[in-house]
């Protein structure tokens, strides 16, 4: 082997290199060595130091038999049983990890996701009842504020009530006057009644006359001018008669069979003073169902007109949900499958529902502009079709919602018995309210007070004979 004293030297001249090329001859020859210059230099460095020979042979021999175990123990790793089977063992677990994995991902997804559809397009809904005024008039109170409570029946705004007074006094006494028109109609029919005997013996009286004359002017007793007379006057008291039973009749037709209460002309009188009443009435509005309110517009001092929006008032215990599916998601989608619910605003909350309902189109095909080709406005995507998620009543009780709120709905459609379209129609109302029937009732309560005030008792005679 090569020293650091033995100067690299050329092959061919055999002349000493230089320096510079020294450490690239070392790097290119210096694993080769002359066996016999080594032998001489092992030989001097043995007879140098004896001693320190053979310590070094016996290191070397140490080394040697060192390098001799440690092959040895490789060799017997290699061909021990127990490392073997040790590696299969954990090879195996490995893959059985692997396996049960993948099969708990195919079990889970045959019985639990390909039997469920989500989506996170849902939003909370609820009816939105739009307070407005029936009458025009000038507001002069505000009673409410938004995000209070509301009662059904509970004054909302008040309008100026001068005219609506104005107008429920005129009223009143029109209801009056026709109360004792009729009347007046009922006697007026009784001495129409009344003249009809009269003008029968008027009648008969000059037909006794002429009677009695008439065969008198073959004797010559009396003139033929006398008959004449007699027969004129006869005539005209038999078209008095006819006259005051026609007279007679036509009052009848008016009256008869009615009461003052059922006049025409009182009838009429008395709808017009309901109405001046329930208008009068109508200068408190009044909410119509429990809820909270909402969007207020209204001011004080505010000239409005009928049908006017004031303010809202949103019923926070009857909301649902519209989960807004995709067309691919609808196939296993039934009324009565029951839903799970969650908000962002109660996270740590499941609401329970069902489907009720599928509306009858996307959103698109009823909007003011739907897609159509034809309008060159058409483009293929995935349409949405509103499912309509009732939300239990004892959950929304516990963890109120407000209108709005997104949600993330899942529909267990494990059962797909159910109809995809509802076929029964609704057996009771959606909603109804009483509130306004106080005031109809208040309305007649008084106008059959006025009636009673102007109805005046008067005899009713017996009705002559009509011959």
């Amino acid at each position: 082997m090569t020293t650091e004293n033995d100067e690299p030297r050329d092959e061919g001249t055999n002349a000493p290199l230089p320096y510079k090329y020294r450490y690239k001859y070392l790097h290119k020859y210096g694993d080769e060595s002359d066996p016999e210059r080594d032998d001489k230099d092992d030989d001097k460095d043995e007879n140098k130091d004896g001693d320190d020979g053979k310590d070094g042979d016996d290191g070397k021999d140490g080394e040697n038999k060192d390098g001799d175990k440690k092959d040895g123990d490789k060799k017997e790793d290699k061909d021990d049983p127990k490392a073997k089977r040790k590696k299969i063992i954990v090879l195996s677990i490995i893959a059985a990890v692997f396996l049960l994995a993948g099969l708990t991902w195919l079990l889970l997804y045959i019985f639990v996701f390909t039997q469920r559809e989500k989506t996170d397009d849902a939003y909370v809904k609820g009816d939105m009842v739009t307070i407005s005024s029936r009458v025009a008039g000038t507001v002069v109170e505000v009673a409410v504020e938004e995000t209070e409570r509301v009662h059904a029946g509970q004054v909302l705004v008040r309008l100026d009530p001068v005219d609506a007074k104005v107008a429920l006094m005129n009223a009143e006494g029109q209801l009056a006057q026709a109360v004792r028109e009729a009347q007046a109609r009922q006697q007026q029919a009784n001495q129409a009644d009344a003249a009809i005997p009269q003008r029968r013996a008027q009648y008969e009286q000059a037909r006794d006359e002429y009677n009695r004359r008439h065969p008198l002017l073959e004797r010559r007793a009396v003139s033929a001018e006398e008959v004449d007379t007699g027969k004129r006057q006869m005539q005209q008291a038999y078209a008095a008669l006819q006259a005051a039973e026609r007279e007679a009749a036509a009052a009848h037709a008016q009256v008869d069979g009615t009461s003052v209460e059922n006049f025409p002309a009182v009838i009429q009188a008395r709808s017009q003073f309901r109405n001046a009443w329930v208008n009068s009435g109508r200068n408190a509005i009044v909410s119509p169902i429990e809820g909270y309110a909402a969007r207020r517009q209204v001011q004080v001092g505010q000239r409005i007109q009928p049908g006017q929006d004031l303010l809202t008032v949103v019923p926070l215990q009857d909301l649902w949900v519209d989960a807004n599916f995709k067309e691919t998601q609808l196939e296993h989608i039934r009324i009565g499958q029951p839903v799970k619910i969650t908000t962002d605003m109660y996270s740590d909350f499941e609401y329970h529902g069902k489907v009720v309902g599928l509306n009858a189109g996307t959103g698109s095909a009823f909007s003011l502009l739907p897609a159509e080709n034809a309008t060159g406005n058409w483009i293929k995507v995935v349409q949405r079709l509103p499912v309509r998620v009732a939300i239990d009543a004892e959950d929304l009780r516990k963890h109120p919602l407000r209108v709005g709120l997104s949600t993330y709905v899942t529909v267990d459609t494990h059962d797909r018995d159910g109809k995809v379209l509802a076929e029964t129609p609704r057996s009771k109302p959606l909603a109804s309210t009483n509130v306004y029937e106080q005031e109809m009732g208040e309305a007649d309560e008084r106008a059959q007070e006025i009636i009673r005030e102007n109805t005046v008792a008067v005899p009713t005679p017996v009705p002559a004979k009509r011959g």
